[in-house]
């Protein structure tokens, strides 16, 4: 096994699929292990890079393995999708893995630690404990109007349903079940309470989002995703580089020497994207009050385009001031518009 330079794996749930090449690219095996089988190869394995698929349980594995003095290198899946020949299967796809590899030109995904992990599900449960809030007084308004209730827009109406219901003559079964929803609407929104401390304690904690904050625009959400997100930045050579992640530059669709820019990409992180322009909405809504560089700089583009586009403009510049803060360890200075090393 001396000879195994890199090995390609394709993850599963149960299932891994390894093809291990030499320097010259030449197949040494073909494997086919379960989860334990591949920690027990790996563990006494001559030092070696291996090459995963940035998918799920990706970020675990790397950790794992780079503990035995592997090299790990994790890529996105749509950047070795072209490297698979005609039919696809699991062998095949290891094999694309070495040779997305194994080019000079592949960007690589850095392996998250256990804290940004952690800290990202909090933000997913978060997300769905909302998306579900949302859900449930949609219901509930759309059960009333059924029964010729029309309520108020808005969440505070909600908090005191059973005081609007009393207030009808409704079916007895139908408002115990609109009392099963008020509860479960309760229940939902102390959930989320108790996850904004949990974020609330963690940014606290963390050098990094409290850096983050002095970012115009930018509140705990937003800093300690970024914060879980970006890192110490290093993984991107340019603020332009992380921006281009998350899918805040424009596509390009050129070609006969001519240059021909569309509208923002929206690759890379859409969660992050949609925080950034929520920022930069938030900033632009009392922007003619404020002063500096940078709301002289919104409200000339407001004078010349639409609202939308200023939105994502400044989402843009935003995050390349956030990447400048990571990567270089500064503070922003709203004064001056300028970074100051903290």
């Amino acid at each position: 096994m001396e000879e195994v330079t890199l090995v390609g794996i394709d993850l599963g749930k149960h299932s891994f699929h390894l093809h291990a090449q030499d320097r010259k690219g030449k197949e040494i095996f073909r494997r086919k292990v379960t989860r334990r089988q591949l920690v027990e190869l790996f563990v006494n394995f001559p030092a070696c890079t291996i090459a995963m698929e940035a998918c799920a349980g990706a970020h675990f594995m790397a950790r794992t393995l780079a503990g035995f003095g592997h090299q790990v290198r994790l890529i996105a899946p749509h950047l070795v999708r072209p490297f698979v020949k005609s039919n696809k299967n699991d062998f095949a796809d290891a094999e694309a893995i070495c040779e997305a590899a194994s080019r000079p030109s592949m960007r690589f995904v850095t392996p998250r630690t256990e804290p940004q992990q952690t800290l990202s599900a909090l933000h997913r449960v978060r997300e769905s404990f909302v998306r579900e809030r949302v859900c449930t007084g949609n219901q509930v308004h759309g059960i009333l109007l059924e029964f010729g209730i029309s309520l108020p827009v808005g969440c505070t109406v909600l908090k005191r349903l059973p005081a609007i219901i009393a207030q009808y003559s409704l079916p007895p079964r139908l408002v115990l079940l609109l009392e099963r929803l008020h509860a479960h609407y309760k229940y939902l929104d102390e959930q989320i309470a108790e996850l904004d401390k949990d974020l609330a304690r963690q940014l606290g904690e963390d050098d990094l989002g409290q850096r983050l904050l002095t970012i115009p625009g930018v509140g705990p959400i937003t800093a300690s995703v970024l914060s879980s997100e970006v890192g110490d930045g290093k993984q991107y050579r340019s603020s332009r580089d992380f921006a281009a992640s998350i899918g805040l530059v424009p596509r390009q669709h050129s070609t006969g020497g001519k240059a021909n820019l569309l509208g923002i990409s929206k690759r890379g992180d859409k969660n992050i994207r949609r925080l950034l322009v929520q920022c930069a909405r938030s900033y632009m809504r009392d922007v003619a009050r404020r002063t500096g560089p940078l709301a002289d700089w919104v409200r000339t583009l407001l004078a010349r385009r639409h609202s939308s586009v200023v939105a994502c403009a400044l989402a843009n510049k935003l995050a390349r001031i956030a990447w400048a803060i990571a990567a270089r360890h500064t503070v922003f200075e709203m004064a001056g518009y300028q970074l100051k090393k903290g």
